[in-house]
């Protein structure tokens, strides 16, 4: 038998919203589709430095030695399978809920068990279909690290555990505000300050830092419609041909927005450096396009790979969020 021990971890704990009526509607489509998500979810925790402990029915345990890279892997999951869903029927799309708790667990082998995990799997069933909730142990190390809203929804009560566990919704991008449960409007509220309205997380210390706004996702379907109106303008060019193949331009707009949106959800490369490495690309191409014997894109290129540079260095490391 494995030698027990203590630990301190970030849980992550997932499943899937109505799964029983998705089961009974198409089973072997349910099950391929819940693969194919759980794969997607995989992936995108281990490019974020954190590993899959447990999987059973429909649901997720995962731990993660950093609170942030947590919550970036939450937000990039969520993106990710939204963007998903929207190729899918309103009765065919497979929704996620995640709950993230930091807390101390008991390790044995590769399962970790105790008031650490069933906290996060508390967490994880107050949250919206497609949506995130943290507790408050998380939300103290994150505020000011990712991109998101937060909305305090209050104390939850959890089984075994004396006290509410004060709780905060993660708001993504246009995400509407999660009204806090009046069930749940009770107890000390440990930080006034955001009683009754959502604080708001600077972008600036954010993932991606001044560029996060720069990495929104483009849905397949948006991308289809530009492709559209590429070859539409490419054709208007070639019709029209006086020399010039003007249609470049909007075709060099269009590749960046592209690595835009891959440098947000790669899973595999840091998305601050990534969208840097995007944007000296639309750089180099604006220079080679409207070359003139000068190629000063140089001067960019430099402060951007100081930028990466620093970004690289000021990552969070992977023991974080680990006890001295």
């Amino acid at each position: 038998m494995s030698a027990t021990r203590r630990k301190l971890t970030t849980i992550f704990s997932a499943d899937v919203q109505g799964y029983s009526r998705l089961m009974e509607a198409d089973e072997e489509g349910t099950l391929a589709t819940l693969k194919d998500y759980r794969d997607a979810m995989g992936r995108l925790i281990d490019g974020h430095g954190g590993r899959v402990v447990n999987t059973w029915g429909d649901g997720l345990i995962a731990e993660f030695p950093s609170v942030v890279e947590a919550v970036r892997a939450a937000v990039d999951v969520q993106s990710e399978l939204a963007q998903r869903n929207e190729r899918r029927s309103d009765e065919a799309r497979m929704l996620f809920r995640i709950g993230i708790n930091l807390g101390d667990v008991i390790a044995e082998g590769d399962d970790i068990y105790g008031d650490g995990v069933n906290i996060a799997a508390r967490l994880q069933t107050s949250a919206k279909p497609g949506g995130i909730v943290i507790s408050n142990t998380v939300y103290d190390q994150v505020r000011n690290k990712v991109a998101v809203g937060f909305d305090f929804l209050g104390e939850l009560a959890v089984k075994n555990i004396d006290e509410g566990v004060p709780s905060y919704a993660v708001r993504i991008g246009a995400q509407e505000p999660q009204s806090r449960p009046a069930e749940q409007r009770f107890g000390r509220n440990p930080d006034p300050a955001v009683a009754g309205r959502p604080k708001q997380a600077p972008a600036a210390a954010a993932r991606g830092g001044a560029f996060a706004f720069m990495t929104k996702p483009v849905t397949d379907r948006k991308f289809g419609i530009l492709t559209v109106v590429m070859l539409g303008l490419i054709a208007i060019n070639l019709l029209t041909f006086e020399g010039t193949f003007w249609a470049v331009w909007p075709l060099l707009a269009y590749g960046v927005l592209r690595g835009l949106t891959w440098a947000k959800s790669n899973g595999r490369v840091d998305p601050g450096i990534a969208t840097l490495g995007v944007i000296g690309l639309g750089i180099v191409g604006i220079n080679l396009l409207s070359f003139q014997g000068e190629f000063w894109a140089v001067w960019p290129l430099l402060a951007l790979a100081f930028a990466a540079g620093i970004r690289w260095v000021t990552r969070p490391r992977a023991d974080a969020s680990r006890q001295p």
